[in-house]
């Protein structure tokens, strides 16, 4: 076997060793055969169950400058590692292992020490053998500080005022009014929607019903994107943030951010506001506004604030 093709399915340190050897003297750290059980996977059989993945890392280091005196504090801790392995599988559900390898490679180099990661993740239950991808990433000259100064001004950015709109609502004649008034507002502003008042098709497969559900709802989303152009329809966290950022109207398109969470919602599809508080919760709203007529007068949680549309105006 030649000594490259040795190389490809070497572990990651011996391939760290060897690559590119005269490059400055650094220290190394390793994860081996770490297994985690997850949902992975970018086929249906995957979704709704887990399977086994394992994680092999090295991380190329920076020598600490001063003489290490046994001292913990003075080196890249192991738990750089583990950590930012459980952090990116709790972010999301994830289809691809390259992102989460890419993931894990991101958050291991925001570390002031990393200077190079390799990062092996396989599936073991697959195939009869380990199916996977490795990659290799370099620190960047621009990484992130582990902690960035927060402006307040900006944090409060981020949390925005959520409003559900009811099917009435959304056909409101004075939907563009209170546009105007969520876009003076302080926060940025997600609308939320449930189905129309149509029945959606039945499945007696739960998992077919979910989605069934979900997609009833964002039809109804875009029915509400054609009744102003700045209700957008977004259906990732990612392009909610940054609507959210540059003070953007989103409307909310669950599916995605639905079926994608790690801890996602008992709520069913079919109770939309349910959905909704969920959601709520994970954007960290400043406010939840319900314009419902048949909502307004209802009871429900202490933090929602329940009006009919002809008052909507007042809340806004």
């Amino acid at each position: 076997m030649s000594d490259d093709i040795r190389l490809a399915f070497a572990h990651p340190s011996e391939r760290a060793a060897a690559l590119d050897p005269a490059r400055p003297l650094r220290d190394r750290i390793s994860l081996r055969d770490h297994v985690v059980e997850v949902e992975i996977g970018a086929f249906q059989p995957e979704r709704g169950t887990t399977q086994r993945v394992r994680f092999n890392v090295v991380v190329e280091v920076r020598p600490h400058p001063a003489p290490l005196d046994d001292d913990v504090d003075r080196v890249l801790s192991y738990d750089a590692i583990t950590e930012a392995i459980e952090a990116e599988l709790s972010a999301e559900r994830l289809n691809l292992l390259e992102t989460l390898a890419e993931r894990i490679a991101e958050r291991i180099l925001i570390e002031p020490q990393a200077m190079r990661a390799y990062v092996r993740v396989e599936k073991l239950d697959r195939g009869p053998g380990a199916l996977g991808v490795e990659i290799v990433r370099d620190r960047r000259p621009d990484a992130p500080r582990l902690v960035e100064p927060v402006d307040a001004e900006e944090d409060g950015l981020h949390h925005p005022l959520l409003v559900f709109l009811s099917n009435a609502a959304i056909s409101d004649p004075a939907l563009p009014r209170w546009l105007d008034r969520m876009e003076a507002g302080p926060h940025p502003v997600v609308l939320c929607v449930g189905p129309a008042d149509m029945a959606a098709p039945q499945s007696v497969i739960a998992p077919a019903q979910r989605r069934i559900d979900l997609l009833a709802i964002e039809q109804n989303a875009w029915v509400l994107a054609g009744r102003d152009p700045r209700c957008v329809v977004r259906g990732s966290r990612t392009e909610i943030d940054w609507a959210m950022k540059h003070r953007q109207i989103s409307v909310w398109a669950p599916s995605k951010i639905v079926l994608d969470a790690v801890d996602g919602p008992s709520a069913s599809p079919r109770d939309a506001l349910s959905l909704v508080l969920w959601f709520a919760g994970k954007l960290e709203a400043s406010r939840i506004v319900v314009i419902d007529a048949e909502r307004a007068a209802g009871a429900g949680a202490a933090e929602v604030t329940r009006v009919a549309p002809d008052a909507a105006e007042s809340v806004l």
